[in-house]
């Protein structure tokens, strides 16, 4: 994983570096800019109709920074999770141009995460002069800063066996004075501080929700998978249901050829002893499983739900359990791994 045990003292493999922190979100979002994935409704800049006034739909932008170590991969992560589109390593003299391509996706892309790491003079200069063009104008935009005490940095890139970027032939703690000495403007200048030194993942998440979240509670995303035992568990389960106390539809001949889609099959197994009561008693849980994942900052859950062959039984029950779930707030994705494989 890309995102650092703050708590245990560890990043993770691609931490130190930062190169490639959130790199599956922030590198897929770039993508999907340069490849115009972002709506464009016209062709020159996007501009407001003045000087210093907004740029007409432009959205929120947030750049993130810090010292190597201390927990940017973890806080783009936790953005993307709260809806953000993050764009990772983007170079600093690009984020106009960012901003730019997300005032002309008419609405759909509302707030922008940046990630930025400096490791060159050069690089922070052209950070600078970005900001001070989003400036002009009147672009909304907030600068976040991790950072941690020397000795947690330190830790955290022994633990993974790699060198800062910016030690050189030098020691890691050469490193780490070397991005100070680089990031003090910039720490300055930052809008949200974070001391991420005695801070844990969890922690860390719940400060940023605080500040980014607004009112609205995290959302939970679900996916309800039917499956057949008999293919094995889906790898990816959070949560294993087993409808094999039902009796099996399978063995009614004039059910045998349909699925748990169809309303015949669905009555059925609804109308054995238990099944209404197990939806039900199943649904509580979940609710009270789903506030405690929200609470946590856990934002995805998979729900496996399984019967002999997952043909019947487990996508009834894989669909009652998902209508449940959508009507208490969860968004809720269905998935029947194994109908149509016998």
């Amino acid at each position: 994983m890309d995102i650092p045990d703050i708590s245990g003292g560890t990043d993770s493999a691609n931490t130190p570096g930062d190169t490639n922190d959130a790199g599956d979100a922030g590198g897929t979002a770039a993508e999907r800019a340069r490849e115009g994935a972002l709506p464009r409704t016209g062709g020159g800049p996007a501009t407001g109709t003045g000087a210093g006034e907004p740029l007409a739909g432009i959205p929120e932008l947030v750049i993130i920074s810090g010292m190597s170590g201390a927990g940017r991969s973890t806080a783009a992560k936790c953005l993307e999770d709260l809806g953000w589109f993050v764009v990772d390593n983007l170079p600093p003299a690009l984020i106009p141009t960012m901003v730019d391509l997300g005032a002309r996706s008419q609405g759909n892309v509302a707030r922008i995460a940046v990630v930025v790491d400096v490791r060159g003079r050069q690089f922070f200069d052209n950070l600078r002069e970005s900001l001070a063009d989003l400036a002009t104008r009147s672009v909304k935009r907030r600068v976040i800063f991790l950072e941690a005490s020397d000795d947690a940095l330190v830790r955290r890139f022994e633990s993974v066996r790699r060198p800062h970027p910016l030690q050189g032939s030098g020691r890691i703690v050469d490193g780490i004075a070397a991005e100070r000495d680089l990031l003090r403007e910039l720490r300055g200048d930052a809008d949200l501080v974070i001391d991420t030194s005695s801070l844990n993942v969890h922690e860390l998440r719940a400060k940023l929700d605080a500040q980014f979240a607004g009112e609205e509670e995290p959302e939970l995303r679900a996916t309800v998978m039917s499956f057949g035992f008999k293919y094995g568990l889906p790898v990816d389960a959070d949560l294993v249901v087993d409808c094999r106390f039902l009796p099996n539809p399978h063995w009614v001949p004039e059910l045998r050829p349909f699925t748990g889609l169809n309303d015949e099959v669905a009555t059925y197994v609804f109308n054995q002893p238990g099944a209404k009561e197990f939806l039900d008693r199943y649904a509580e849980l979940l609710h009270i499983i789903a506030a405690g994942y929200r609470r946590e900052g856990k934002r995805y859950v998979t729900i496996a739900v399984g019967c002999t062959g997952g043909k019947h039984r487990s996508v009834a029950m894989s669909e009652r359990l998902a209508a449940r779930l959508a009507a208490d707030g969860v968004e809720t994705v269905t998935v029947h791994r194994d109908m149509g494989r016998e």
